[in-house]
Order: C-alpha cells, then structure tokens, then sequence
C-alpha cells in the first residue's frame, strides 16, 4: 500500500466539498495522462450530496465529463426504476444532469432476474472495458466507498461469502441479514486501485469505525478492514460526528 490518510472535517458539507475537490484534480491527471478517467460510485446520503455538488458550479464547469467512464461498486437486485437502486440515485443526481451519454455509464444489468448473469455480464463488460487477460483484475483511477454501521463495503457484508472471493472481478453476495442477493466487486478488484476514498458520515459509524481503523484486522466481521490497497492511495473523509470515538485522528 502507498498511502493511508484520514481527513476529519466538522461537518458533511465540508466533507463533500474536499471529495469534490479530489475527484476534479483526480479526474484531471488522469485525462491529462491518459485520455480518459475511470470511476466507481458508491451508494449512500452521502454520496448523493457529493453527487448534487459535482452537477453544479464550481465543478461542473472544471470537469471534462465527456471522458470519464462511470462503473458502481455494488448494486441492489432491484429494477432501475426502484429508489433503492444505486444507478437510479446517480442517475437522477449526476449523469441527468450532466447530460453525460450513455455509453459512459457503465451499469449492471438489474432488469435480468438472473443474479449470477448479471454479475456475469458486468464482468464480461469490465473485462473488455480495461482490455483485461483472464485471471486480471481492472486499475481504476479511483473507487469510492461507503460504510455501513456494521463495517460492511460496498456489497461485501460480515461473514458473506464474497469476502473470501480472489478469482473474479464481480459477484454475487448472498446477505442473509436482508435475505437477498447483492452485486458486488471482490477485494482484490477495489484494493487494485490507483486510488479509493471512503465517505463516511454520522454517529450511527462511530463505534465500527473506530474498530476498523484501531481495532486487530478482523475483515469477517468488519468488512472494511479488507480495504488496502496493492499499489494505490486509501483515504478516509470523515465527519466528526463518525470519527468521535477515534483515538488517534491523524
């Protein structure tokens, strides 16, 4: 790993507004580099604001969107049309409004009702994307993640069998907490990374928070700790409200 840094701010705005700052420099070195910047969204309130922030000015000025490729780290088994699905919130907060085209957003196929296919064709998708060989996994510019009160990521939930998958790119994730099927890129796809932010927000994460970043590595029980990694920067944009029970906040 290159590089872990937590960023604490005093509220969510502020919270948003520096991930907002670090998607457009991101976004730009990239494109700079190599024609083109690669993403990965995540779920969330959180999320949804930052989404709200990048349609708007500054920053949707500053930001060549006509060459940033749009992938989800995790999706619902839900139709696109439900406010549940991870698409329809982006959808509505950020390529509507950006009039982004189509064949950038890069979406799974939730109108199937075959999981397995659906995760199937997202790898197939991500495979041709990236020009990958078999056994590869993608190196996305940036991935962002959330987490959830239990210390789950993305779709990688405690004790499911997706956090012991090393093989493939994406999966299908039995919870049995929701008794459903979630989609999901495997560690080994998020740790392959340039790099990957974490927003967390709320009281609700303080204590999981504080057992992933200072607790002994335990990812069966918060998947969070997983997260590291090959050769890439993590970053954790926290409010203070999730980082009050950290001991260490540098």
């Amino acid at each position: 790993m290159n590089e872990k840094k937590i960023e604490i701010f005093p509220t969510v705005e502020e919270l948003n507004n520096f991930a907002a700052k670090e998607f457009a420099r991101l976004s730009a070195e990239s494109i700079a580099k190599r024609g083109q910047f690669t993403v990965a969204l995540s779920g969330g309130s959180t999320p949804k604001k930052l989404f709200q922030l990048l349609s708007s000015d500054p920053f949707c000025s500053q930001i060549d969107w006509t060459r940033i490729h749009f992938f989800f780290g995790d999706e619902r088994s839900v139709p696109i049309t439900s406010e549940e699905s991870n698409y329809r919130m982006a959808n509505e907060n950020l390529f509507e409004q950006l009039n982004i085209p189509n064949e950038n957003v890069h979406r799974f196929l939730t109108e199937e009702s075959n999981i397995i296919i659906v995760a199937a064709q997202m790898e197939t998708e991500i495979q041709d994307f990236f020009k990958l060989k078999e056994s590869e996994f993608p190196r996305f510019d940036l991935i962002f993640l959330g987490m959830g009160p239990d210390g789950h990521t993305a779709s990688l939930f405690p004790k499911t069998s997706a956090l012991n998958e090393n093989k493939r790119i994406v999966v299908e994730n039995y919870v049995e907490k929701f008794d459903t099927f979630r989609l999901t890129f495997t560690y080994p796809t998020i740790n392959n990374a340039q790099n990957i932010i974490f927003l967390i927000a709320g009281e609700d994460k303080a204590e999981s928070l504080h057992e992933v970043l200072e607790s002994e590595p335990n990812f069966e029980k918060f998947p969070s700790q997983g997260i590291s990694p090959n050769n890439g920067n993590l970053l954790f944009l926290i409010d203070e409200k999730a980082a009050q029970k950290l001991t260490n906040k540098s």
